[in-house]
């Protein structure tokens, strides 16, 4: 019984200090470039063997197993509820940092949404050359390299319509029988 108490013990105290080392680095697993997240998780920043979800289901097993033995259970029945124990506060950890990482939201504006809107040229696109427009899409602006399709000037301040993307640039045309597309 002894010996057993003392695996318990030890498994929780490893887990505990994993769990300590994880909170001071980060994730150790990215910390060290491991890749132990074999999207169960649907793509989240988070996987259930994630070393958070790992310390605290060895924290808790352990821990958990160590009392109930130390109650007067046996070690079976120690070990059962222990990996119950664990399991169910592993569970919980994965849960709540995938419903922490489903909540974010991203401001970054794809390149494919400037498509068929309009823009400021701020830098002026002189002949068979490239400027800088700047186009405004909820609360962000967004600043892209442009030339127009058949290379002719266009003045800085003047408003253009952005057909589309052309390897780093956008193709841009003067406002001249475009509809314009508001946000």
């Amino acid at each position: 019984m002894n010996n057993l108490l003392l695996i318990f013990l030890v498994t929780g105290g490893i887990g505990f200090m994993f769990l300590m080392i994880s909170l001071i680095i980060g994730d150790l697993f990215e910390v060290l470039d491991l890749d132990f997240d074999f999207d169960f998780d649907g793509g989240g920043d988070i996987g259930i063997l994630d070393s958070r979800v790992i310390s605290v289901f060895l924290t808790a097993f352990g821990g958990v197993a160590a009392i109930t033995l130390y109650l007067g259970f046996g070690g079976i029945i120690s070990a059962i509820v222990g990996l119950t124990s664990g399991l169910t506060f592993g569970g919980l950890i994965f849960a709540f940092g995938y419903f922490l990482h489903t909540q974010q939201a991203s401001s970054s504006v794809a390149e494919r949404d400037l498509i068929g809107r309009t823009a400021k040229v701020i830098v002026g696109i002189q002949p068979n050359s490239i400027g800088q427009i700047s186009c405004v899409i909820g609360e962000e602006r967004v600043e892209k390299i442009a030339r127009t399709r058949d290379g002719e000037a266009i003045r800085v301040g003047e408003t253009v319509f952005i057909e589309e993307i052309s390897g780093d640039s956008f193709i841009v045309s003067p406002m001249d029988g475009f509809a314009i597309l508001e946000d």
